[in-house]
């Protein structure tokens, strides 16, 4: 039931029990190798705002069936699900699974607003219509006024607020031809908010695709992959069935998506049908990943002088695991200067929605990545995930902008 560990103690011709494992939570080694990459544990320096405390109240809830205090709860909460702690674990556990199912369990009461917002996120029609009313506000002037009067903070809008950024409103075309010889035909994720406020990044997705010889669908009845919702213990299975449905449908060599957030998730699906389940995700790809096993030999770059870090997100990192793709990507631009974030194992603060339901812990963190972005001196930071671009452009004193490294590579496609 809480198939959270694999210990990898099986021996050649042992029979492996596939029933349920309930592991006890002293059966976390306390070795302490999480720590160091726990974003909170940098922020507070106590032993509460780490994973292997964080275990043990996911203990109470999901094994022993235990009450828990309103401080261990707000201890879990602090938690920014970046899932570092996964990847030094040498028990192997799935610290972000159970995260999940613990808040499932808790079945929190969110406020109205987490409700609208969820709704918003689920319903593509609500979205639509709301995209023009924010275009006027955003072109009308009333932002200034309105934040000094401090109604939006009284209405815990304002940090979503400065966020905000000029939506697209044309829909997506469901088709998008090859530029040249057609090699293939692939499906593109777009997701729920990346569709309005990401759509620079999803056309030269296309672009790209085209210019290698892919046609590319966007199927319209795509929906939010779910991530959000499931992360503050929102049912997902509506969600993730609508998109496994849609995208089974479509006769294409793969699935794409742009933004690792989604990525991290949509890799992950389960659904009651497990063939299908299955078979979405076999043919799902992280287009940096896919752009890199089918890159033309005799697609060559224009060359560029520009310094460029690479910021590696966490959904990247550490469920992915794919980031050495981006590198490899950016290389294909000759005379490009590379070089990684330092310290990319440290979550930036944004965590899906963390910077807007925890921003002061969000906003130390996102304080501390921008410091070193800053000591970079990089004309430009690339990032794979929407998110975390928008959160690391919306710093104050930014000077270095975030964008995505498909940006990059279609900007210096032969005209």
């Amino acid at each position: 039931m809480f198939d959270f560990m694999d210990m990898g103690f099986d021996e050649p011709g042992e029979p492996i029990e596939s029933g349920p494992y309930i592991p006890d939570a002293a059966e976390c080694m306390r070795c302490g190798m999480c720590i160091s990459s726990c974003p909170t544990f940098r922020l507070f320096q106590i032993d509460e705002e780490t994973p292997r405390r964080r275990i043990r109240t996911i203990s109470k809830i999901l094994v022993e069936n235990l009450p828990t205090s309103a401080e261990e709860r707000v201890h879990l909460d602090n938690c920014l699900q970046c899932r570092a702690c996964e990847t030094v674990c040498p028990s192997r556990m799935a610290y972000g699974q159970l995260f999940d199912q613990a808040q499932a369990r808790l079945k929190v009461n969110v406020s109205w607003l987490a409700k609208l917002a969820f709704r918003l996120i689920e319903k593509k029609r609500w979205r639509t219509r709301l995209m023009p009313l924010l275009a006027v506000y955003l072109k009308s002037g009333l932002q200034k006024p309105l934040r000094r009067s401090g109604l939006l903070k009284k209405m815990h809008l304002a940090d979503a607020e400065v966020l905000l950024d000029k939506p697209a409103l044309q829909a997506l075309a469901a088709c998008y031809p090859a530029s040249v010889t057609p090699f293939g035909r692939v499906a593109l994720f777009t997701g729920c908010v990346a569709e309005h406020f990401d759509r620079e990044t999803l056309l030269v997705a296309i672009k790209l695709l085209n210019a290698i010889g892919y046609e590319v669908l966007v199927p319209p009845q795509q929906g939010c992959c779910g991530a959000i919702h499931q992360h503050n213990g929102q049912s997902v299975a509506g969600l993730i069935d609508n998109n496994i449905a849609v995208f089974n449908a479509l006769d294409v060599d793969a699935v794409l998506h742009t933004a690792t957030g989604c990525g991290a998730m949509l890799s992950e699906y389960q659904s009651d049908d497990g063939k299908a389940a299955e078979l979405f995700r076999q043919r799902l790809y992280d287009i940096n990943d896919f752009l890199l096993e089918h890159w033309p030999d005799d697609l060559q770059l224009t060359a560029s002088t520009l310094k460029v870090a690479v910021h590696e997100p966490c959904s990247q990192r550490n469920v992915l695991k794919n980031q050495q793709a981006v590198y490899a990507l950016l290389q294909k631009i000759p005379g490009l200067s590379i070089a990684a974030l330092a310290d990319n194992h440290i979550c930036c603060g944004t965590g899906g929605s963390y910077m807007l339901t925890h921003p002061d812990n969000a906003g130390q963190l996102r304080d501390l990545k921008q410091q070193i972005i800053s000591a970079t001196y990089a004309d430009v930071v690339v990032s794979g995930n929407f998110g975390c671009a928008v959160y690391l452009n919306g710093y104050p004193e930014t000077t270095i902008r975030v964008e995505h490294p498909l940006v990059l590579l279609a900007g210096q496609l032969p005209l």
